[in-house]
């Protein structure tokens, strides 16, 4: 485990575990849910990174170029792949200072699998102005490949936690927790003014034309999460009765890869060498 100190901030971090972070306080309390003792599941962690591409591929199946492609779906979430692969493996070290760790994971390609070879790196860095999380993806293979990135953070819930973003629509699932069509924001969950998540209905679902920053207020004090321009969905995990809700900003909707090709999806067709890169900050101030 990595500690980092910056201010009122204190991180902790496990590259080994998916490049995972596992803690997030500010003035010694939590802001990300922290991982529990022992606990080895890294969907139990506060906070990693999805690379790839993020949610949930139908069937974990896809045709690119004309390539049909079927990936391998965890038991858990069978049939549908999820989150891709950086999620799944252990990252390296290249640079690590008090507040600052550098890492990166090389993916060679797996020919029952994901078949294009890439590289993500990702840098987590604690100022006094809180937490930031950068995360970029660079093909390294001789082909285009498609891509998309996203961070997925566990917020710490308070008893009157609330909710406030801004989205243009919410994908509406399926039974399978598949996007179907996109809806309006009433449809779901409409945080707009701003919502409390006691008196929101459960939540898994992808908001689009987010404009890349959310507002998260409890326990008397205001979280303000912000992502950069690649980030324009972001889905909104919410679980009545949960001790945690996530924002995460994305790149792409889920089930991108098998959109029609005239709609705007966000998933990118990553050029030989080319890097595609998305940010997360996160600060915090009494209310």
């Amino acid at each position: 485990m990595i500690l980092l100190e910056a201010g009122d901030w204190r991180a902790t971090l496990a590259p080994e575990r998916g490049g995972a972070v596992l803690s997030l306080d500010w003035r010694g309390r939590p802001v990300f849910r922290s991982t529990p003792d022992g606990a080895t599941d890294i969907l139990e962690t506060a906070c990693f990174p999805l690379v790839p591409y993020a949610n949930r591929i139908a069937d974990g199946r896809f045709v690119f170029e004309g390539r049909a492609m079927q990936l391998t779906a965890l038991d858990r979430f069978a049939p549908h792949a999820l989150h891709g692969d950086g999620w799944l493996r252990p990252w390296t070290v290249e640079r690590q200072t008090a507040n600052r760790v550098e890492m990166r994971l090389n993916w060679p390609g797996d020919p029952e699998g994901w078949p294009w070879p890439w590289r993500a790196r990702q840098v987590v860095e604690l100022t006094d102005e809180g937490l930031r999380i950068a995360l970029t993806l660079t093909n390294t293979g001789d082909a285009v490949m498609p891509a998309g990135l996203g961070l997925h953070p566990y917020f710490h819930r308070c008893a009157d936690s609330r909710l406030t973003l801004s989205a243009d629509g919410v994908w509406i699932t399926d039974a399978r927790e598949i996007p179907e069509r996109l809806g309006a924001l009433a449809e779901i969950a409409d945080w707009s003014e701003g919502l409390a998540l006691a008196d929101a209905p459960f939540v898994d679902h992808a908001y689009a034309g987010w404009d890349g920053a959310a507002v998260l207020d409890g326990g008397g004090r205001r979280v303000t999460l912000s992502a950069d321009a690649p980030a324009r969905w972001t889905q909104v995990y919410a679980p009545p009765g949960a001790d945690f809700f996530c924002v995460e900003p994305v790149t792409h909707r889920p089930d991108a890869h098998n959109a029609p090709n005239d709609e705007a999806h966000g998933l990118v067709d990553l050029a030989a060498g080319a890097t595609l890169s998305l940010a997360m900050e996160i600060a915090a101030t009494l209310l």
